[in-house]
């Protein structure tokens, strides 16, 4: 997916805020949210996007420790959907 493909999805109160679905050519699917950091424009014209997965969201809420994030290129990105 492009970038503008991906930010038109999270601008349907997703990012920092609901968990999405993502599906991927080569991997499977996964459960997170994608997160807002201070590169967040930088990554994001470069396709680039930061995503918490399902089982650290709790912890990532409570901490915005963004290490918790897995980092991911959007051209690998199939799908988004609500979970």
């Amino acid at each position: 997916m492009t970038n503008a493909q991906i930010e038109k999805f999270l601008e349907n109160n997703y990012l920092d805020k609901a968990p999405v679905k993502v599906s991927f050519k080569t991997r499977k699917p996964l459960v997170g949210i994608f997160i807002k950091t201070a590169d967040y424009g930088e990554l994001k014209s470069k396709n680039f996007w930061r995503i918490v997965g399902e089982v650290n969201i709790e912890s990532y809420k409570k901490s915005k420790d963004m290490n918790l994030a897995r980092m991911f290129n959007g051209s690998e990105i199939t799908k988004l959907s609500a979970p």
